[in-house]
């Protein structure tokens, strides 16, 4: 459970903030105070801190807090609060107003008679309060998670006493952030920790803001390199829904992560609270298929694993290199040395489900035209398709090369 800036603007006795700019982001959490006593904060704050700037200890033109207000954003701050008044900072320079709200940086002004120990130990004490009732929150979810309870009854009370919306079926995503060793290599390694935690508060805040998009946000759970999402899943409908949601995430925290690597698994939805321990099965072994093809955006499905999870537990690549190299090599080596034509009737053919007609209007030819390939292509192979073995071979190879970004071999003449 996070404290976000619209319930630190509705603390008793902060009456006087007043939001200046940012209000399309008061749901960022707020996960500490930090009063600014240096001319910048990029090397003081870590990501999610409320900074309040006084003025007191170093003069603050517009150019500085314009300088303040671009380096809360790089370093994911929830918010900045300025102090305003006749002595230090008179007033917050419209200009100040306009960078923060353009950066979609929450932007709070603060009276300078409103004092800052009130301020801070009202935000310390519902930090605490929203820790404990986290940490309670947090406890129910891994039981059901586990299955380790004696009473389900006895769990959900505690649960709704926790004002947890356990009544809407669930989707478990389980998330991996890998390779923190390639963050303390060579000359990284002054820097390594704290790109390691930078990428892991990245990651906490994004994945926090994608639950609220979502709706019926459940807390995130964090375990080592391991996060946890119970996303609200009834059909199918919601079940792609939250894939597009997470596909979006993971392509946009690949170039930022870099060169740690997101890899997540999905398992089906529609989950009730009895189901958690089955889902969080669900999501681990598509985690497995996932890391297994990282050249695939790195997200997996349970509903998608079939096959891909005997794939998976090979863990000699080579080995369904030279699989896919053996049946479709003089395929891919023809396509590579002419128009490539033959892989891709060879895609239409098993997504038509052999039907030609269907499978020449795919590719917008003749079906005399994909009659001919087909012939050329069992030439090719030594296969038929007429062979249920041989069909099998061929759609497995196939499935390996989706899976794939890697250039197999190039087969010789």
């Amino acid at each position: 459970m996070t404290l976000s800036l619209a319930d630190v603007l509705a603390l008793p006795g902060l009456q006087e903030l007043r939001l200046r700019a940012g209000h399309a982001a008061l749901d960022n959490p707020v996960r500490w105070p930090y009063v600014a006593e240096n001319e910048d904060i990029a090397d003081w704050v870590m990501g999610g801190e409320l900074v309040f700037v006084t003025g007191i200890n170093h003069p603050r033109d517009e150019a500085n807090l314009l300088l303040l207000v671009r380096q809360a954003v790089e370093r994911a701050t929830a918010g900045l609060v300025i102090l305003t008044g006749a002595e230090f900072i008179q007033a917050i320079p419209p200009a100040v107003i306009t960078e923060a709200e353009r950066l979609g940086l929450p932007l709070l002004e603060q009276p300078y008679g409103l004092k800052m120990v009130v301020v801070t130990q009202a935000i310390g004490t519902a930090l605490v309060q929203q820790q404990m009732i986290g940490s309670s929150r947090q406890h129910v979810l891994e039981q059901l998670l586990e299955g380790d309870y004696q009473s389900l009854d006895v769990l959900l009370q505690r649960a709704a006493s926790l004002d947890l919306p356990l009544s809407v079926p669930r989707q478990v995503a389980l998330l991996r952030l890998q390779n923190s060793e390639q963050l303390f290599d060579g000359e990284a390694a002054t820097s390594g920790e704290r790109l390691l935690r930078d990428n892991r508060q990245c990651l906490q805040q994004r994945l926090e803001q994608c639950l609220q998009q979502l709706g019926d946000a459940l807390p995130l759970i964090s375990q080592g390199e391991h996060w946890i999402a119970l996303l609200p899943c009834i059909g199918s409908q919601d079940e792609q829904r939250n894939r597009k949601v997470l596909m979006a995430l993971l392509s946009e925290l690949d170039e930022r992560l870099q060169p740690q690597r997101l890899f997540l698994g999905l398992s089906s939805g529609n989950h009730p609270p009895k189901h958690f321990a089955r889902a969080i099965g669900q999501a681990r072994q598509a985690l497995v298929a996932a890391q297994a093809f990282p050249e695939r955006l790195g997200l997996c499905s349970f509903n998608e694993l079939g096959v891909i999870e005997l794939l998976a537990a090979i863990r000699d690549r080579s080995l369904l290199e030279r699989f896919v190299e053996r049946t479709l090599g003089p395929l891919i080596g023809d396509d590579s040395r002419h128009e490539p034509v033959l892989m891709p009737t060879l895609e239409a053919w098993f997504f038509e489900n052999a039907n030609l007609a269907l499978a020449a209007q795919r590719l917008g030819v003749h079906r005399n035209t994909l009659s001919y390939r087909v012939q050329r292509i069992e030439a090719l192979t030594g296969c038929s398709f007429d062979d249920p073995h041989d069909r099998l071979n061929i759609s497995i190879a196939l499935l390996i090369r989706r899976l794939s970004s890697h250039s197999l071999p190039r087969s010789t003449p």
